[in-house]
């Protein structure tokens, strides 16, 4: 009898194990969305047929201790711990992904070729223009979809449809030009006036969070995504711009907006350019 208890209670751990590389440690601070069809009445996917899989995405965007941890370095130029790494290109958070992925024992999700021209990229002024693509179905880190995003920032299936991400009141949940320093700004936007304010990137958190508990998706840095951008339509296989979602500090308020639609070079870098990570499983 004690033998066969011991044969299931290792079973048992087997089944538990299992389970838990399916599902990443809380400590990984990632939230899991339920799938399903847009229920955000202002998202640029609502009544569209893409219906999305169960995934799980950053509960903040990443920080610049998440990536000193991975990749030995911080290129952001407002330094701390709890601030989101900033100053960093496309190329970066793909290769971030990729390198916490292995850090944690997970299969990278992209492949990632620095010698060849990537022949979908048709920018002029991308210099590096890296090839890469992906491992689709594997369990590593990624940029989300725009469609991804787009639904999560949204709150999934218990949206609210409001403007903002958990809110149809900016203040209440972004970080952009007005109130990212010592003082709230009036007017028109002014680049003297938001430097004498002392506007920078916040502590992830701070605002309120989101119908699904996700934090910034409006507003501090503006997030990387995987998609090209396309005067066409979200879901182009090849342009010059990648997009960007959610603004930034240094933005309007109108870039906060969960349906806009920003785009840089995916070389470029700013001090308002950041992202956060899925995982599919």
């Amino acid at each position: 009898m004690r033998k066969l208890l011991i044969i299931l209670a290792m079973a048992l751990m087997v089944v538990i194990s299992a389970c838990s590389q399916d599902k990443p440690p809380k400590e990984e601070r990632l939230v899991w969305v339920k799938g399903g069809s847009f229920v955000d009445t202002k998202s640029n996917y609502h009544g569209t047929n893409v219906t999305l899989p169960d995934f799980y995405i950053g509960k903040y965007e990443v920080t610049q201790q998440e990536w000193l941890d991975v990749m030995g370095n911080n290129p952001s130029q407002f330094q701390g711990d709890k601030l989101p790494v900033e100053s960093v290109t496309w190329y970066d958070a793909v290769e971030y992904c990729n390198q916490r992925s292995i850090k944690e024992g997970l299969d990278p999700y992209y492949n990632i070729d620095k010698n060849t021209v990537d022949p979908n990229n048709t920018s002029d002024r991308d210099f590096m223009k890296w090839t890469v693509t992906a491992n689709e179905g594997v369990n590593g880190y990624r940029l989300p979809t725009e469609a991804e995003w787009e639904y999560a920032a949204g709150g999934g299936q218990m949206s609210k449809s409001t403007s903002y991400s958990g809110s149809n009141k900016p203040e209440d949940v972004a970080w952009y030009w007005r109130n990212s320093g010592d003082q709230f700004l009036t007017g028109d936007w002014n680049w003297p006036a938001i430097e004498n304010n002392h506007s920078q990137t916040r502590f992830g958190g701070l605002k309120q969070p989101n119908e699904l508990g996700l934090y910034d998706m409006s507003g501090n840095v503006r997030e990387w995504c995987w998609n090209w951008y396309g005067e066409a339509g979200p879901d182009n296989s090849n342009g010059s711009l990648r997009l960007v979602k959610g603004g930034g500090w240094i933005g309007g308020v109108n870039n906060t907006e969960v349906a806009f639609r920003g785009k840089f070079e995916a070389s470029s870098r700013g001090n308002d350019q950041g992202f956060r990570v899925v995982r599919s499983r």
